[in-house]
């Protein structure tokens, strides 16, 4: 992706990480922290939830906020997903997802960070940390076929710790760029370990990375995997993409309320999600590649 080398090169040595990673720290010991830090499963039903959820967002969610986290996601405005490039937003568009390597749009600003595999161009910062990279019996990375990047070892309790520092210190560089939330993608990335991860790893890995996300005062977003809560483990909203092809667009709902962005890639499923779900939430329908001059829609 495109975007500023100084951060596409940052490590969390660096000053504003190394606070967070040591706020995450703190968390994980079950320490205080000083004021100021406050902390796809197919065929799941596209009915909208009833009751507070549905008119409020989760209540979970709403428990979770505090005077330093930032605003809830304003969930009556257009979304668009620039996920490979930074474009001009739309005027109905007020909020918008962007690498984390690239400046927000200076409206509700999601980032986006790679929180559970490698991108493909940091092969030379993973290599560095190999340890923190799942390998097989043969010692070669295990790849996620789809888009060639290697996953990450969350097995045991240190290695999680590890790369919630790295993580937490690239959520402080969205933080200080001026982002208010921060989805963690491939969190079912443990359905392509070939069995060496499980759902219990990704569950206490996330929880630090939600931890770490409030560190730095952003709200933290689950990507994918319909059908797990991820408010118990902390998280705020979600990102679903294609939510409605696969019939999942309730599960999210019934989780996070109106706290949900949708994407979707094929017009017919745009369609059926603006009708199911548009009223309530976020949809955009975007190319598959995401690409800057690409399609653009809005329910």
């Amino acid at each position: 992706m495109g975007g500023r080398s100084v951060r596409a090169g940052w490590t969390p040595g660096m000053t504003a990480g190394w606070t967070a990673g040591v706020v995450t720290l703190l968390l994980l010991a079950g320490c205080s922290v000083p004021s100021g830090h406050e902390a796809r499963s197919a065929g799941a039903s596209d009915a909208v939830p009833s009751g507070a959820a549905a008119s409020t967002g989760a209540t979970a969610a709403t428990a979770g906020d505090s005077p330093t986290r930032a605003p809830r996601l304003p969930a009556d405005e257009d979304v668009d997903y620039q996920l490979g490039g930074a474009a001009e937003p739309d005027d109905s568009v007020g909020i918008v997802v962007r690498d984390r390597t690239e400046d927000p749009a200076g409206l509700y600003d999601v980032c986006y960070v790679n929180g559970f595999q490698t991108q493909p161009d940091q092969r030379r910062f993973w290599r560095q940390r190999w340890r923190l990279v799942l390998t097989d019996a043969d010692g070669d990375p295990v790849v996620d076929e789809g888009w060639g990047e290697w996953l990450l070892d969350i097995r045991t309790p240190r290695r999680r710790a590890r790369l919630a520092r790295i993580m937490a210190g690239w959520t402080q560089g969205c933080a200080d760029d001026g982002y208010e939330a921060v989805e963690y993608d491939n969190l079912d990335s443990f359905t392509r370990s070939r069995g060496l991860l499980s759902p219990r790893d990704a569950r206490a890995y996330a929880r630090l990375l939600a931890r770490g996300a409030h560190a730095a005062g952003l709200r933290a977003a689950q990507k994918n995997r319909a059908g797990w809560d991820g408010t118990s483990v902390g998280l705020d909203l979600a990102v679903a993409e294609e939510c409605g092809r696969y019939r999942e667009c309730g599960s999210y709902r019934r989780h996070y309320g109106r706290q949900v962005l949708m994407v979707e890639y094929r017009r017919r499923d745009f369609r059926r999600t603006c009708r199911t779900q548009g009223a309530a939430v976020p949809v955009v329908l975007r190319d598959r590649a995401l690409s800057v001059d690409g399609v653009r829609a809005y329910c």
